[in-house]
């Protein structure tokens, strides 16, 4: 009838308290805070992940390098390389050229070499250039046990058939094994001091196996100078 109106054409209630369409700045403040305790559970979790893949790939680097340095000696009398004392940028990382090619590496050494390049590698110098990234270290995040200075355990030029316990044996590891420090599970950070005992790091043997393991430390000397005491997995020394 003219002059009545049926309920259903009147304009229908807006949604939420009072009328108001939509969240009310409180809702929205729950939402936020939600996603924020969301984002916090996820986090951990998420650097956790990240920080097993790293490990995970710098295992499998080292194994090839391990497996290269092995090939090398096969095809050289089963004897492991013999480092220059005064190789040409003044420290040891030369072993590299001489293994390279049996890790499938061809031509001049550069960053591209990344079977010798540990992803948490954080250098140690003044500048914090990780070892894969500098010539001075001829692009390797890795050391061979053959620093063969006087008074120091090392296989280098040794015969293969000599090693008497080749799964305690050091054969190749992460520079911070000559420290130690540890890259992976680092208890300075990103600090590249001070040096400490039980420090992890990941090191391949001489039977091929790869760990990661405690590195000893008197609280003088570098551990690379000297066999470890009772109680820790490695050796320098092929007694």
């Amino acid at each position: 009838m003219k002059g009545l109106h049926h309920p259903l054409h009147r304009g229908r209630p807006a949604c939420g308290p009072g009328g108001r369409s939509g969240f009310a700045i409180p809702d929205l403040l729950v939402v936020v805070a939600v996603i924020c305790m969301l984002v916090a559970l996820a986090t951990p979790a998420i650097v956790s992940v990240r920080a097993k893949t790293k490990l995970s790939q710098c295992s499998a680097n080292l194994t090839q390098v391990g497996r290269a340095t092995l090939m090398y000696a096969d095809d050289n009398q089963k004897t492991f390389p013999i480092l220059n004392p005064s190789p040409p940028t003044g420290v040891w990382w030369w072993y590299k050229e001489q293994v390279k090619r049996y890790a499938g590496l061809q031509g001049k050494s550069s960053p591209n070499d990344k079977v010798f390049a540990c992803p948490d590698d954080r250098g140690y110098e003044d500048s914090p250039t990780p070892f894969w990234q500098s010539a001075k270290f001829d692009y390797g995040s890795y050391c061979f046990n053959g620093i063969n200075v006087p008074g120091v355990p090392n296989i280098a030029g040794k015969d293969t058939g000599s090693i008497r316990d080749p799964r305690h044996t050091l054969l190749v590891m992460e520079w911070t094994a000559h420290a130690p420090l540890s890259w992976h599970k680092s208890k300075t950070g990103k600090a590249n001091s001070p040096f400490y005992r039980g420090a992890e790091s990941v090191v391949g043997f001489v039977d091929g196996h790869v760990s990661v393991i405690r590195i000893y430390y008197d609280g003088m000397n570098a551990a690379y100078t000297r066999d470890p005491v009772p109680g820790y997995d490695y050796k320098y020394s092929g007694e």
